[in-house]
């Protein structure tokens, strides 16, 4: 008895950081085009590439440009196809369909204490 107890104490603890990484929160964000939301996890300074412009913004500036990329290229269909976690953070991999084109999407989230805020988002043409 005490080595199942043992064992599902492992697996809840095992399993418990990803239940607190808001994927699900992103991916609909994403699935809707709403880049306040995605921007709302960021901490002051978010590390944003889209299609090879690379740069550190500040949340608004990362808002803007976000917001830009949805209105050029409108989703039709995203979803998380990778999902993961470390001790300091977590990475999200996933697929951005709009009308005419694909992108790969990676989301970084860094961990401070027990929130996760993101720290980088790479939008690239696959």
């Amino acid at each position: 008895m005490k080595v199942l107890l043992s064992l599902i104490y492992s697996l809840v603890l095992v399993l418990h950081p990803i239940a607190d990484v808001p994927y699900a929160t992103v991916e609909s964000a994403f699935q809707s085009g709403d880049a306040n939301r995605i921007i709302g996890y960021g901490k002051s300074k978010l590390l944003l590439n889209i299609q090879g412009n690379q740069s550190a913004y500040s949340l608004a500036q990362a808002n803007q440009i976000l917001k830009d990329f949805f209105q050029k290229k409108p989703v039709s269909n995203f979803r998380f196809t990778y999902k993961g976690t470390t001790d300091d953070g977590a990475t999200a991999i996933g697929t951005y369909a709009s009308k005419s084109e694909n992108f790969r999407v990676t989301v970084r989230w860094n961990k401070i204490g027990s929130d996760f805020f993101i720290e980088s988002i790479a939008i690239e043409k696959s």
